[in-house]
């Protein structure tokens, strides 16, 4: 089997071993792939493996030897899954490989904005904790989060792990979530989205992008956020309008945002947010611990081994 990795260098910069795949096949793997260049290194694959890399119908047909697809990554909005089941390709995923590590950079962007540990960072290697009598904390105000609410937006794996945090701070868990109240943790209080993001202090967006979520957190559920508020999105970009959160605030009607995910990566010119203020923005890389990228290979490698002997997992087509 010929089995290539399109754009492997986000998974593996050169720091893992590429042994679990390499084993199952003919193995090549390239840093990044463009468009021109799909057919040629794509050529007679059996199988690819994508990270982020945008599959769809005329990528698969610059593909015609394909029978596998797997993602690298537990989202897979990026591969045309519909088009791939059509041309008989299956398309798997990785689920859980990145929750310990995403929801960390959750609350990493999170205390980023309450405690501000960046700035005052900068402040003190300026010279002011020398020279100036005190800070001044109004200019970024140190918030405290025990007590408060944590509003999460798709209480899954991640937004499960994200809850457990945010509970050991002492802070009070809603959310939004398909699953009953009986089904919740005790102390989980399940809300509808408009309650969720008019009552919650922290609002935290854990859903998976699709059809009935892209623009889910639209300009009017930003609008019943309270003036203190803090919004964070380690999901996917076009989760959130973009513009309406960054009216927001520029015109102060909520505390601050922390963001991991753009609509468009990497970001274009005149992304609303890239010019917010109080908006705290990480390349996509909320995933990328070594330990989560370790379990992506490793998994990609269990999805793959399992389609060779013609029962695969984790299929999302």
């Amino acid at each position: 089997m010929k089995i290539v990795a399109l754009d492997s260098y986000g998974v593996n910069p050169g720091d893992l071993d590429w042994k679990p795949i390499a084993k199952l096949g003919d193995f090549t793997a390239f840093d990044a792939t463009e468009r021109e260049q799909l057919a040629e290194h794509a050529r007679g694959a059996d199988a690819v493996l994508v990270n982020r890399l945008r599959i769809g119908p005329a990528e698969l047909d610059a593909m015609p030897s394909l029978r596998y697809i797997g993602a690298f990554a537990t989202g897979y909005n990026f591969i045309d899954v519909k088009a791939a089941a059509e041309r008989g390709i299956t398309v798997t995923n990785i689920p859980a490989y990145s929750t310990m590590s995403v929801a960390q950079a959750t609350m990493a962007l999170l205390l980023e904005v309450c405690n501000h540990p960046a700035h005052y960072d900068s402040l003190t290697r300026s010279g002011m904790w020398s020279g100036e009598p005190g800070f001044d904390y109004a200019v970024n105000p140190i918030v405290e989060l025990d007590g408060k609410q944590m509003g999460i937006i798709g209480l899954g794996n991640i937004g499960m792990a994200v809850a457990r945090m945010a509970a050991a701070f002492g802070m009070r868990i809603a959310a939004f979530t398909s699953k009953p109240q009986e089904a919740l943790p005790p102390g989980f209080t399940r809300m509808e989205l408009p309650e969720l993001m008019e009552s919650s202090d922290v609002v935290s967006i854990h859903c998976p992008l699709t059809d009935a979520t892209r623009g889910l957190v639209s300009a009017r559920m930003i609008a019943l956020m309270k003036p203190s508020a803090i919004l964070i999105n380690t999901a996917r970009g076009a989760i959130t309008d973009e513009q309406a959160l960054a009216d927001a605030l520029r015109e102060g009607r909520i505390a601050g945002a922390g963001i991991d995910v753009l609509s468009k990566e990497p970001p274009a010119d005149g992304n609303p947010l890239l010019s917010a203020p109080r908006c705290f923005i990480t390349p996509h890389v909320a995933w990328a611990s070594l330990e989560a990228r370790t379990r992506s290979i490793e998994g990609a490698a269990a999805n793959l081994r399992a389609f060779i002997e013609g029962h695969p997992i984790n299929k999302v087509n």
